[in-house]
C-alpha cells in the first residue's frame, strides 16, 4: 500500500515526535515541556494528530480520528498546566500522566501501521487483530503503567522537596 504525500509527511513528523519523546523519557524520566525534546514532542505530536484527521481508507469519522483528537486534548491540557502552573505542585502529576498517556496512545496506530507494512511485501502482521499487534501493545501498555507509577513516585519526592 502506497502512502500519499500527506501520509509521508504525517509519518516523518510522527517518527520525530516518537524519537523526541523517547529521548526525553530516557534523559528525564518523563516528557518535559521545558526541554527541547519535550517541545519537539509536543509540536510534532500536535501536527501528527491533526494530519491524521486527513488520512483514512474509509469515509467519515473512524476510531483513528477519535484517537487523534483525544491525543490533541491530552497534550493541550498538559501544555496549559505546564504554562499556567509553574513549579512542583499537584498539576505536575496530571501534566506528566497526560503526556505519557498521549505517547502511549500514539504508539497504538504506530505499532499497527508498522507491523502491517514492514517488511514491504511480507509484513509481520496481517491486520489490526493480528496476535503480534495485540502482544506488542500489551507489552507497551505494561511499560506505560510502570513508567506512570515511577513518574508519580518521582514527582511525589520532588513535591516534598526530597
Amino acid at each position: 500500500m502506497r502512502l500519499s504525500d500527506l501520509g509521508i509527511f504525517h509519518t516523518i513528523i510522527g517518527i520525530v515526535a516518537i524519537v523526541a519523546a523517547a529521548i526525553d523519557i530516557s534523559r528525564k524520566g518523563k516528557i518535559d515541556l521545558s526541554q527541547p525534546a519535550g517541545k519537539t514532542y509536543f509540536y510534532c505530536t500536535l501536527v501528527t494528530s491533526l494530519t491524521a484527521l486527513g488520512l483514512s481508507s474509509v469515509k467519515g469519522v473512524n476510531p483513528g480520528h477519535i484517537l487523534a483528537l483525544l491525543i490533541v486534548v491530552l497534550i493541550s491540557v498538559a501544555y496549559i498546566l505546564y504554562t499556567k502552573r509553574k513549579g512542583n505542585n499537584q498539576s505536575r502529576y496530571i501534566e506528566n500522566f497526560f503526556l505519557s498517556f498521549s505517547f502511549f496512545l500514539s504508539l497504538i496506530p504506530t505499532v499497527n501501521e508498522t507491523l502491517n507494512r514492514i517488511p514491504i511485501g511480507h509484513p509481520l502482521a496481517h491486520g489490526p487483530m493480528d496476535p503480534l499487534i495485540g502482544r506488542t501493545l500489551l507489552f507497551i501498555f505494561i511499560l506505560f503503567i510502570l513508567g506512570a507509577v515511577l513518574q508519580f513516585r518521582k514527582q511525589k519526592r520532588i513535591n516534598k522537596g526530597v
